[in-house]
């Protein structure tokens, strides 16, 4: 069936020019990104910090041009696998992206479960500065003692921040300590209040538990069977396990350590799951915390234009 065209842009929006779609992995974000865009005359701009790589793509269950509509996609592979992700970077290009389309009379419509990222998008977020000397010696116990350790001690230091980053994702854990340690304040305590630079409305996108569990299986299965194996080794070539936050993305990490013989296939599927799991409670946690966010309730069997208007509701 052919879809209709993008409408112009609702006046029932009111004050809200910009909308994020948020929530954790596998709830069906991407699908009401761009059954909105096309609603309200919009485009996507990512908040998935793993969808700002070139060449992820079934790891990270980037939309395929088909799957997107005909609606514009913004920051998506902009960055190479080698290169460590900064939000700062995407905080100066997220924003220059929406103020063009608000400028063009285009709702921007962020999607994506990236909590720090969404709030570097539409909040009053600075980010502390670095120290070369700290950095550097954090670096260096990360490299001795694994990301673990230095999560435990984020954790007993600053709970929320452990909580909201994965414990293999030692490049933000060495940064969340480096703020604590220049600072004296927990990394979590240099967030705002939520304060929004735009006029901006958050709908977050949930489901129950067992149900979310049976769709990351799902979808990990999917990517195994799409070709994420070839994937890895295609983004091995360009420098993939010298990324060092890419090479630690959910599944691009499973993936290399079953090439590398650690894993069978059915194991690395199985870790995948796993940790999806755990990261999408972490991600339903970072939202909830967030007073301004109205929540949607997914069930799989709702029809598309039922989920829209139940989205537009709570505008």
């Amino acid at each position: 069936m052919t879809s209709p065209a993008p409408a112009s842009p609702a006046p029932a929006l009111g004050r809200a020019r910009v909308v994020a779609v948020v929530g954790a992995t596998a709830v069906g974000k991407s699908d009401l990104g761009v059954a909105l865009a096309r609603h309200l005359g919009g485009e996507v701009v990512n908040t998935d910090s793993m969808q700002l790589y070139r060449g992820m793509d079934i790891g990270t269950a980037k939309l395929t041009l088909d799957e997107r509509g005909g609606v514009p996609h913004h920051l998506l592979d902009i960055w190479d696998v080698t290169e460590a992700a900064s939000v700062a970077e995407y905080q100066r290009l997220a924003r220059k992206q929406i103020d063009a389309l608000l400028a063009e009379g285009r709702t921007p419509i962020l999607v994506g479960g990236s909590g720090l990222y969404v709030r570097a998008a539409i909040d009053e977020l600075e980010f502390p500065g670095t120290d070369p000397e700290v950095r550097a010696r954090l670096e260096a116990e990360l490299e001795e003692h694994g990301s673990g350790a230095l999560h435990a001690r984020l954790a007993a230091v600053d709970p929320q921040a452990a909580l909201a980053i994965l414990p293999s994702n030692g490049r933000r854990i060495v940064r969340a300590l480096e703020v604590v340690e220049i600072t004296g304040l927990p990394f979590t305590a240099n967030l705002p209040g939520h304060d929004s630079v735009y006029d901006a409305v958050q709908i977050g996108v949930r489901m129950p538990r067992p149900l979310l569990d049976e769709r990351i299986a799902l979808r990990v299965d999917l990517m195994w069977e799409g070709g994420l194996i070839d994937e890895v080794r295609a983004l091995e070539a360009q420098g993939l396990r010298e990324g060092r936050t890419a090479a630690r993305a959910l599944g691009y990490q499973q993936a290399l350590a079953q090439l590398d013989g650690d894993y069978d296939e059915t194991e690395a599927r199985a870790e995948t799951v796993r940790a999806t799991r755990r990261f999408a409670r972490r991600q339903e946690s970072w939202f909830r915390r967030d007073p301004r966010v109205h929540w949607l309730d997914r069930d799989p069997a709702t029809p598309a234009a039922e989920m829209l208007e139940q989205a537009l509701a709570l505008f």
